[in-house]
């Protein structure tokens, strides 16, 4: 049998095997910590494994049978993730902001025989509409609330004998020895949590997982190893944090520090300040909101001064060199994804070359597409083509008329779970996925995305007008927090969610603060097309109802 090349032509790599390794080579290191809570070293997380294995084994589960995890982010939901992939069963990550209701339905839609939850969660949840359950377990003490099989919880009780019964030399790195993945092989199920609808189940198989541990370690953070300290405070059910705040640290023996609460500007500030980062994988929003809030008025306070040359540049050095110390002061880079990038935002970190780059990349590409490092990035740019896969733009001139990003290659998924025809709709007939969303690539294959097709707005002349790019202009006026674009009755109106609370501090009633960001309309629209001005402003009372990545369910505000 001919061995399965890589889209770069080399060879695949193992990720249960890469796995293996890092346990077995950094056992006395300490792996992953809850942010001012327990912390386990590698050999700790190994023995854990093990005995989930033997769980697994107990409940007759077998190689490429459904493991669901549902839980906030926190090191329980890293063991029990590494457990099922190791032992050959598929992980089913599922975000614990869904409802109770959508939940039920998407581990009984899996058909998973197991699924690790936390209490919280777990209150919402019947064990009667997921009928394929073999047992459901607690994430904080892996206490069995449900079996179906109740010798199981004897087993429970006597994994400590087991184990020693089994190893009674003790558990260590040379009894470790787990089942060797291949190419296109199922490894997970990634429900979208989607802004246009209905959440769709991705099936990534090891080569895309492969494809995006290689790529990190080979291209984007070499620098990263053994001796690292990374917070990961993205979604973990999430494909963006899952790879990059997880999957591949722990492959190369990094120590992870999971933000368990929910992950403010603040509590985040405070971790990086206090564990030094070697790396930051974030999204715009956080950016944005430490740059809103800290440094936009720094900057207005300094205006005139920042016309004066020798002044400009020593203030804007003192900023970076204050955000570089508020970010922990050892990282490389900040690595955003996940949602746009604020125009205003990005040209000032530029400026004062903060070291930051944007990628891009989809659930259905395990997760990136495009990259390049912030020393070479460009403006405006998510980066370059990763290795592993190709890209096109659906255009007649890619160059200048934005077209759909076509994307093929190891990185690309095997289709939608139980869902032919979304998986046939996603595909080229020459069998490119069709991304959904809008860009131009340069002659130098620097990547510029325009917005979603599925958000596109056709203008009254036939315009395509792209959202994204007016709320970047409305989401610049002081008191805004958040925009929303939509189509109302031919025209355009604005939703804008303000910031009340800086208001009151300001001593602003509502009318007062609301009558201040109207008054802005003439010129927010001076820098927009005549084809995309915006007709009218609605306020809403409070904030967009988001996605767990913090994206606006767009879907659920259009009028027309």
């Amino acid at each position: 049998m001919t061995p399965y090349k890589m889209y770069d032509g080399k060879p695949y790599l193992s990720v249960n095997k890469a796995i293996e390794k890092s346990l077995k080579e950094n056992w006395d290191r300490a792996a992953l910590s809850n942010y001012k809570g327990d912390t386990y070293s590698y050999g700790e997380l190994a023995t854990k494994i093990k005995k989930i294995h033997i769980g697994f084994e107990k409940c007759g589960i077998k190689k490429g049978d459904k493991v669901a995890l549902c839980s906030r982010n926190q090191a329980n939901w890293a063991i029990c993730y590494l457990a099922t992939i190791t032992y050959g069963a598929v992980i089913v990550p599922i975000l614990h902001e869904f409802k109770a209701e959508n939940i039920n339905y998407l581990v009984s839609h899996s058909e998973s025989r197991v699924l690790f939850v936390d209490e919280a969660t777990w209150e919402g949840l019947t064990e009667t509409e997921i009928p394929k359950l073999e047992a459901v377990v607690t994430l904080n003490q892996f206490n069995c609330i449900y079996v179906r099989d109740k010798s199981v919880l004897a087993a429970r009780e006597r994994l400590d004998d087991i184990l020693a019964e089994e190893y009674p030399n003790g558990y260590g790195p040379d009894d470790i020895h787990y089942y060797e993945d291949s190419p296109e092989e199922l490894a997970l199920i990634s429900y979208t949590s989607g802004t246009s609808g209905f959440s769709k189940g991705v099936m990534l198989p090891y080569r895309a997982l492969s494809a995006n541990i290689r790529f990190a370690g080979e291209d984007a953070e070499p620098q990263m190893n053994c001796k690292c300290e990374l917070v990961a405070m993205l979604p973990t059910a999430h494909m963006y944090g899952m790879l990059f705040e997880f999957l591949f640290q722990i492959t190369i023996g990094t120590h992870i520090h999971f933000l368990t609460r929910v992950p403010s500007p603040k509590i985040i500030l405070q971790a990086f300040s206090e564990i030094h980062p070697d790396l930051i994988i974030a999204v715009p929003l956080i950016i944005e909101k430490v740059y809103k809030s800290q440094i936009k008025p720094i900057v207005d306070r300094n205006s005139s001064f920042l016309s004066i040359p020798i002044l400009n540049q020593f203030i804007l050095k003192k900023i970076r060199n204050g955000m570089i110390e508020a970010f922990g002061g050892r990282f490389e880079e900040v690595i955003l994804g996940g949602a746009a990038f604020n125009p205003e935002v990005e040209e000032f970190l530029r400026k004062i070359h903060f070291p930051f780059t944007v990628g891009y990349g989809m659930t259905e590409c395990g997760p990136i597409i495009t990259y390049e490092k912030w020393w070479s990035t460009r403006q405006g740019s998510c980066g370059r083509k990763v290795k592993f896969c190709d890209i096109r733009i659906d255009s007649s001139d890619p160059v200048s008329i934005p077209g759909e990003v076509q994307v093929k290659g190891d990185n690309v998924f095997l289709g939608y779970y139980k869902n032919e025809k979304a998986t046939a709709e996603s595909f080229t007939e020459d069998g490119w996925f069709k991304t959904g969303d809008m860009g131009v690539i340069d002659e130098d294959g620097y990547l510029y995305l325009r917005g979603r097709s599925k958000c596109m707005i056709l203008g009254p002349s036939g315009q395509n007008i792209y959202p994204e790019e007016l709320e970047a202009v409305i989401n610049n006026v002081t008191y805004v927090v958040e925009s929303l674009v939509i189509e109302d009755n031919g025209g355009l109106t604005a939703l804008i969610y303000p910031d009340y609370h800086q208001g009151e501090i300001d001593g602003l009633k509502r009318a007062e603060l609301e009558s201040r960001i109207t008054d802005c309309l003439p010129e927010i629209n001076g820098h927009l097309p005549s084809y995309a001005q915006i007709r009218k402003i609605e306020f809403m009372p409070e904030d967009f109802e988001r996605t767990p990545k913090r994206s606006i369910k767009r879907y659920l505000y259009q009028r027309n």
